[in-house]
Parts: structure tokens; sequence; C-alpha cells
């Protein structure tokens, strides 16, 4: 399966299927498009002197500091390997894989003033099984997950470490070993590569599939639960559940007669309990 990056309609399950399958990635021609535009209309700022936030100022209190042409370019990778600063042990490939998924859709949307060579390489990553080695702890959070995806950026820039086919080597060699060659970032670049919560938001993306994974596999164990024991299915009734109000448990209990919908039971063929244990009545709570 192949998933195409549009910058708006990445689903969570082609996340999954990205992260833990090793789905192909492509970029979406409208959304090169867009990125190669933006991307012009920074450049053509920065020749004309206008002065821009993290681009050609340093950041944080130094957001004042106007940088020369020279440093323009050298202040990208001095941004990364600030920020790389991660400790813990090396978080799940998938959830780096997601994380640079969500990356790359983002600089999808056309907004983030980066040269789309730098999302080609991400996806190319991707594609080619090149996993940045990122620590568990050092996320910001509210600001973005600085220092993790700074760990992903070194390994763009042919530096910090690479799992490749099962082996951590340093990112250069893992890099080679896939076909790729390390990227140097320009203007803005190494900023775009960092400033988002995606680490998080993959971790949540895969959490999420899980838990409604586990949550159907509970449904239907339930259901089985009560045909085999003559469950009394009043309780599952929608008027009971409407009555109370919590929408979850409205759609556990109409996800639980889906499942016996046609069966003995539910069509009224075998007898039933006046009440049935607690544990038979309360599943969708």
């Amino acid at each position: 399966m192949t998933v195409v990056l549009d910058g708006k309609s990445l689903t969570i399950e082609q996340v999954v299927g990205v992260a833990r399958n090793g789905d192909r990635v492509e970029l979406a021609p409208e959304a090169l498009e867009r990125m190669t535009a933006c991307r012009r209309m920074v450049e053509r700022k920065i020749r004309q002197g206008e002065v821009m936030y993290g681009i050609n100022t340093g950041i944080g209190e130094f957001s004042e500091t106007r940088l020369s042409d020279e440093e323009v370019l050298s202040f990208q990778k001095y941004l990364i390997y600030n920020h790389s600063a991660g400790i813990g042990r090396p978080a799940p490939e998938e959830h780096v894989r997601a994380a640079m998924l969500g990356r790359a859709n983002v600089h999808a949307k056309g907004r983030s003033a980066v040269r789309p060579e730098i999302t080609m390489m991400l996806l190319e990553m991707l594609n080619r099984g090149v996993t940045p080695v990122v620590c568990e702890k050092g996320s910001v959070g509210a600001c973005g997950d600085l220092a993790p995806m700074s760990m992903v950026a070194l390994v763009v820039m042919g530096e910090g470490e690479a799992w490749y086919r099962g082996e951590r080597l340093p990112g250069s060699q893992a890099l080679a070993r896939a076909g790729l060659a390390p990227t140097t970032l320009h203007a803005r670049d190494g900023l775009a590569l960092i400033n988002g919560s995606n680490l998080l938001t993959a971790i949540a993306a895969l959490n999420v599939h899980d838990m409604n994974n586990w949550l159907m596999t509970a449904e239907i164990a339930a259901a089985m639960s009560l045909e085999a024991l003559y469950a009394n299915l009043r309780p599952y009734d929608p008027r009971v559940h409407s009555e109370r109000g919590f929408a979850g448990a409205s759609r556990s209990a109409a996800a639980i007669m889906k499942c016996l919908r046609g069966s003995d039971l539910a069509t009224g063929k075998v007898p039933r309990k006046v009440q049935d244990a607690y544990s038979m009545r309360t599943p969708p709570r």
C-alpha cells in the first residue's frame, strides 16, 4: 500500500501502516507545488533582507540578534546540535517512523517554508528503512518535541545514529547502506524539521489504534459470553443507554448487539434469565 501525503487527509490507519508495516510513502503533486511556492517566497524575502525569526535571526532570547548570510546556514545546523539532548533508552522504531511521517505531513501543507528536498529525505528514509535512534526522554511538549526531532534531523545531516535492517549504525553508514546521501540544511530547514509535537502525536495515534482494537476484541468476547450464558439483552437496549446519556456506553452496547444480530439469543429462540450476574449487565459501562 502507498500513502500519499497531502497535508490534510492522513489517517491513523495510514500512520500504523507506515510505522509498523513499512507501507510506502509519497508526496502529493499539489503538496509539492505548495511547498515549492512557499520556499520561493521565503528565499525572496531573505534576498531582500527582510528580518524573519529563526531564519535570519537567533531564537529565544537571541530573537533580536540578526544573522549574517554565512551565519544563516550554520545556524540551522547548530540549532539541531543545540537541541539533540535526549536521554534514556531508544524509543521504539514504530514511534520514530510515525513521528517522521507526521512531520512530513505537516510539511505537505505547504506553510513550513522547508526545502522540498528535506521532506523527500524523510520519505526516502521511511521507504528504505532508515530509522533514527531517538531517546525516549527530552520532549518539551508544549512547543514541540525538539530533542527527539533533532535526533531525527541529525541523521538527515548524516550524523547521529540510526537503525537499518536491525543494526544500530552511525547515521552516515545507515544512509549509505540504504543508498542515500546526507543533506545540508539551509535557512529554515532545521527549524522546520523539529518544531512540532510529532513524537507525542505519533505515540498517541498508535495507542488510539491499539485501544480501538482492544475495545473491539472485548466487545466480541462480551457478545460471545452473553450468547453462551443465555443472557438477558435488555441492559443493551438502546433506549436504556439513550436515557443514561453516555455516548461511549451507547456505542459499545450497539457494537455488542451488532455481533449478536440474527442469533437465537437476539431473536428470542432460546430462554433467558430475568436478571444476569453484574458482569453480564455492565460491559458497555
